[in-house]
């Protein structure tokens, strides 16, 4: 569904170009839900917006169902750390945005996922009346109304409290199943990462490249606590502990 193949990625600088990515290969199927953690500058940002065809200046393959990406559309959605919601507009007008709320397939569309991202009841509500956890779930719908192949997701709870954040996850991962929607979720939380993750993607920086993917065997709905999760989480923070040292597995393996 995502193929990515010798994946480099170079910023101009002052004192010299920086390498942001390096021989970054992945392929990604359709539904999974893939995150991805490591440390500041490691690239995780990078590949998302490469992916998302907000940056095509790169070296390499990145492709979408065998088709190459050359700039940004509705097949991709894309969540960033803020909401980023119209200030103007109430709750399904932010979700509707350049659709018409009058046409009775998007009425339909947009009641429904209020109803999926648990905002019923605020449909006429404005941004400065929402919480942070609820302005995200808006702009999560607002995403998904447009039916994209492939959800991105940059550190969207990273602004919230503990709380909020776990609730969202538990609707994120709802959302998940009941969309079938492709997501990759880029976070700096290493317990988020094992919760969310089907598989989780340990980036190594300097120049950003994968050290290792980890498989997270583990039913959903899922508990943090417990034997099975806390092995899971130990052997991910191993590997996180040494993302200085090179990479551990053939960054051509898909996953």
């Amino acid at each position: 569904m995502l193929n990515i193949e010798r994946l480099n990625k170079t910023f101009a600088a002052p004192a010299g170009p920086i390498v942001a990515l390096s021989n970054i290969r992945l392929q990604v199927e359709q539904g999974q839900f893939i995150t991805f953690i490591g440390p500041s500058g490691c690239g995780k940002s990078t590949l998302l917006k490469i992916v998302a065809g907000i940056d095509t200046a790169y070296e390499g393959k990145v492709e979408l169902n065998g088709k190459a990406i050359t700039g940004p559309g509705v097949d991709k959605g894309f969540i960033f750390q803020e909401p980023r919601l119209f200030p103007w507009l109430n709750v399904e007008k932010n979700i509707a945005a350049n659709l018409p709320l009058n046409n009775p397939q998007i009425r339909r569309q947009v009641d429904e996922l209020i109803e999926l991202v648990r905002l019923k009841g605020f449909e006429k509500a404005y941004p400065k009346e929402l919480s942070g956890g609820m302005a995200q779930r808006v702009a999560i719908a607002r995403a998904l109304l447009r039916k994209p192949e492939i959800l991105l997701l940059d550190e969207p709870f990273g602004a919230l409290d503990a709380f909020t954040r776990a609730h969202l996850q538990e609707v994120l991962l709802d959302i998940w199943q009941n969309s079938k929607t492709t997501m990759l979720f880029v976070t700096h939380d290493l317990d988020e990462a094992v919760f969310l993750g089907e598989k989780v993607v340990i980036m190594n920086p300097r120049p950003g490249h994968i050290r290792n993917v980890i498989d997270i065997d583990l039913p959903y709905p899922r508990k943090r606590v417990g034997h099975s999760f806390q092995e899971l989480r130990t052997r991910v923070l191993s590997e996180f502990e040494k993302v200085e040292q090179p990479p551990l597995v053939d960054q051509g393996a898909g996953i």
